[in-house]
Formats: structure tokens, C-alpha cells, sequence
């Protein structure tokens, strides 16, 4: 990277478009999201709802199904075990996971990041060991200051963690903008493997895409608070109005 390039990116993680972009995908731990997503695989395809407002055997519900998957079965129901499967769609340890070193790229109308992810509190120890071996870019539109896409991809064939060999990996997040909260929140998720155990081949790809999502906040003073500390509040409320 240049040296030009150098100094941006240090100006720009203090203040400008990447602060900015880093701060959208900082939402509060007391913002919440009912929502829609349909898991699609290759050869089935399911549609499931989650309100955190319900009671709990009732928050997470298949309202769809189509074709045979058991690997996306497990993928729609590990989802759903989740202490708060609405926190998937708040990517709120990017600026963690970017780390120190990052090479920006401008091209123009966007920003091509490419960084070593950082592991942080929110990783298991497989996140650890992949991260570890798999190549980072995101994606920014500088002049909204927003983060748009960001990809994971393993560059060669490795060995896995409790032996095997993992011989292709690629994970994507495409992001959007919250129109109410001006926050960035995860829309669509890739994810696509291919893995060796001895004689098996174990391969797994899906894709999440988020239909509806509706966000507020767990209480009426937890949205007073981030109102009061973060937003104008006649904004705030023109944009609930709308």
C-alpha cells in the first residue's frame, strides 16, 4: 500500500468513511429484530419466523418447507437454538475483527478492504482455527460511509482442526441499511464447503436471505437512551413516522 494509502487508512478509522461505516454496524445490545429468512440449499428450501417478543417455544417457527435437506435442517435449527438468533443479523464485532492491518483499495465508488481476521469474543475455536487460514475482504461505499458485502474465502486446501482436509471454503454477508435506526444489519448470508474424512466427502452450501425484519428496541427507555446519546431526536422521530 502506498503512502498515501497509509495515511487514509489511519485517518479514516479515526473519523471519515470508515469510522462511519463501523459505526452503523455497532447497533446497541438493546435493539432486537422480528424477521423472515429463507434458507435455500440445492435441494430444499425453507422459510422460517422469529419474534423475540413471543414466548420462547413459540419465537422461532418454520412457516415453509420444500425438498429434502437434513444439513439444512440442522442449519435451520441450530439457528433457532440460539440464546438470540436475531443477534446473526448485527455484525457488531466488525471493527474487532478487522484488526490492525488493513489494505484499502479505492476503486472509485467503493473501497476494497482486505484484512486478516481478528478473532473476538463472539468466535468459537473453530472460527479461531479458520480465520486463521482464510483470506478477508469488505466491501465500503465511502460516500455513505456504509459497509456492503464481506467475504471469506480459503486460498488452498488445508487440514482441519481434528483431522480431515477442508479443500474449499467461501462465506459471504451482504449488508443493508436500516432506514429507522441508520444502522447496517446483515441481509443475506453464503456460505458454501467441501470438506474430506477419509473416503467421505462432506459438502454443505445454502443461502439465508432475510425477507422482513422489524427492529426496535427491548424496552421504551432503552430506546430513549440510544436516542438521547446517538440521534437527534425530531429525526428520530420523523423517521418512526415514516
Amino acid at each position: 500500500m502506498s503512502l498515501v494509502g497509509a495515511a487514509l487508512l489511519q485517518l479514516t478509522f479515526a473519523a471519515g468513511p470508515m469510522d462511519a461505516a463501523l459505526k452503523a454496524t455497532e447497533a446497541p445490545p438493546t435493539l432486537r429484530a422480528a424477521f423472515t429468512v429463507e434458507l435455500v440449499s440445492p435441494k430444499a428450501r425453507r422459510t422460517y419466523r422469529f419474534d423475540p417478543r413471543l414466548e420462547a417455544d413459540e419465537r422461532w417457527q418454520l412457516t415453509g418447507a420444500s425438498g429434502e435437506d437434513s444439513a439444512l435442517d440442522e442449519a435451520g435449527a441450530a439457528w433457532g437454538a440460539e440464546i438470540a438468533p436475531d443477534g446473526r443479523l448485527f455484525p457488531d464485532d466488525l471493527r474487532a475483527s478487522l484488526g490492525e492491518r488493513v489494505t484499502v483499495d479505492d476503486l472509485g465508488a467503493g473501497w476494497r478492504l482486505r484484512f486478516r481476521h481478528t478473532p473476538s469474543e463472539n468466535d468459537t475455536e473453530l472460527d479461531v482455527w479458520a480465520t486463521q487460514r482464510l483470506q478477508a475482504i469488505a466491501w465500503l461505499e465511502p460516500e455513505m460511509g456504509r459497509f456492503l458485502r464481506i467475504d471469506y474465502a480459503l486460498p488452498r486446501p488445508v487440514r482441519g482442526p481434528n483431522g480431515g482436509r477442508l479443500t474449499h471454503f467461501e462465506q459471504t454477508y451482504l449488508l443493508e441499511n436500516e432506514p429507522v435506526w441508520d444502522l447496517t444489519y446483515v441481509s443475506r448470508y453464503r456460505l458454501s464447503f467441501v470438506a474430506k474424512a477419509g473416503p467421505r466427502t462432506i459438502r454443505q452450501s445454502y443461502e439465508a436471505t432475510v425477507q422482513e425484519a422489524d427492529f426496535f428496541f427491548a424496552t421504551e427507555d432503552a430506546r430513549q437512551a440510544y436516542v438521547t446519546a446517538q440521534l437527534d431526536p425530531v429525526t428520530i422521530s420523523q423517521r418512526t413516522a415514516r
